[in-house]
């Protein structure tokens, strides 16, 4: 029987810890993440990224999808505590502590679309289909 060779294809994960993050500007954090999704890695983020940022993200992808080519975006996705059902004493100590130290209690994942094909998420696990 014969065999074929297969071509094995590494992945690559980034952790960024959010103390590596919280002093950098919208841009400087947007222009880290970017550089890192251009090299092929899937980030992980300690913490989340505000409204302001996630949106500048965004852009700032969408500019470069038909300036790089084969770049096609990325997939981002943010993973919380379920606090839903904890006590109301446990919601205000945990906005409180978002606002003192930001929202480091979340996880961010970003990667790029060539690679990712789809994530989903549910509050206790994380799925990363990839492409082919």
């Amino acid at each position: 029987m014969k065999t074929k060779d297969k071509k094995i294809r590494g992945l690559s994960l980034q952790v960024i810890p959010y103390s590596e993050v919280q002093t950098l500007s919208i841009s400087e954090r947007v222009k880290k993440i970017l550089s890192l999704v251009l090299s092929n890695k899937i980030v992980l983020l300690h913490g989340r990224l505000r409204a302001e940022e996630e949106a500048r993200l965004i852009e700032d992808t969408m500019a470069l999808v038909d300036h790089i080519k084969n770049f096609k975006g990325i997939e981002l996705a943010v993973i919380e505590p379920d606090l839903k059902d904890s006590s109301m004493l446990s919601k205000m100590k945990y906005g409180i502590a978002k606002r003192l130290v930001g929202d480091s209690s979340a996880l961010t994942v970003i990667g790029p679309a060539s690679i990712i094909k789809e994530i989903k998420r549910d509050p206790k696990k994380i799925e990363l289909l990839l492409n082919d």
